[in-house]
């Protein structure tokens, strides 16, 4: 999706201030916000892909003009409606209005160790990879009307393959609740100069799915 969210090489914001002594919650209903995301997921029954693009199917204009967490609060609202967990009526009103569906929460004590336990999302594949160390490749041009890892600024440049991850869960399609899909994802180096346009001996990699690639 072409949202606010992918502002990456965009001009017109200024610099990037960072803030003195940042506290990691600059109000209560932050560590509430955190406190909640960290307790649903596990009765949610969503992904982390489909989480993203929750929050990233906001308005522009509120997107750009909300905080951190303002984020998660509009995509965990999206997924609780979306997952039969709350209405729209219940969210507006904060009180509930009908039988709550039946879920095993993990119990509290539970919740912390198992938000921070360490997964992965790489999978086994039988498909070989297309792609091999120093292949020359082109970042694809697309304009998917869906949650995707591709970024505006590196479609339609060509870079080099410089390590092969095997494959991993394909974020477009776990997102759209389509299922894991893994697909073989490689670091790409980017010659800046090819993506901004301006001499410099500058380089960018990003870590890209197969199906974001064509040979050149």
């Amino acid at each position: 999706m072409n949202g606010a969210h992918d502002c990456g090489g965009m001009m017109g914001f200024g610099p990037v201030v960072a803030e003195q002594d940042e506290p990691v919650f600059h109000a209560p209903w932050e560590a509430r916000m955190f406190a909640l995301m960290s307790a649903i997921g596990d009765v949610g029954g969503w992904t982390l892909d489909e989480d993203r693009a929750a929050c990233e199917s906001m308005h522009p204009g509120h997107y750009i003009n909300s905080s951190y967490y303002e984020h998660w609060l509009n995509g965990l609202e999206i997924l609780l409606h979306k997952q039969g967990l709350a209405t729209a009526q219940e969210i507006a009103s904060g009180r509930i209005a009908s039988s709550p569906r039946a879920v095993t929460p993990t119990m509290a004590e539970a919740v912390w160790p198992a938000v921070t336990a360490p997964g992965s999302y790489q999978r086994e594949v039988t498909a070989a990879p297309a792609f091999r160390l120093g292949d020359r490749v082109r970042t694809r041009h697309l304009n998917p009307a869906h949650h995707t890892r591709l970024p505006r600024y590196l479609r339609g440049h060509m870079g080099e393959i410089i390590a092969c991850h095997g494959a991993h869960v394909f974020p477009d399609s776990n997102a759209q609740g389509l299922g894991e899909d893994p697909r073989h994802l490689y670091t790409v180096r980017f010659a800046a100069a090819e993506v901004w346009g301006r001499p410099t001996r500058d380089v960018i990699h990003a870590d890209l799915w197969e199906p974001y690639l064509e040979a050149v």
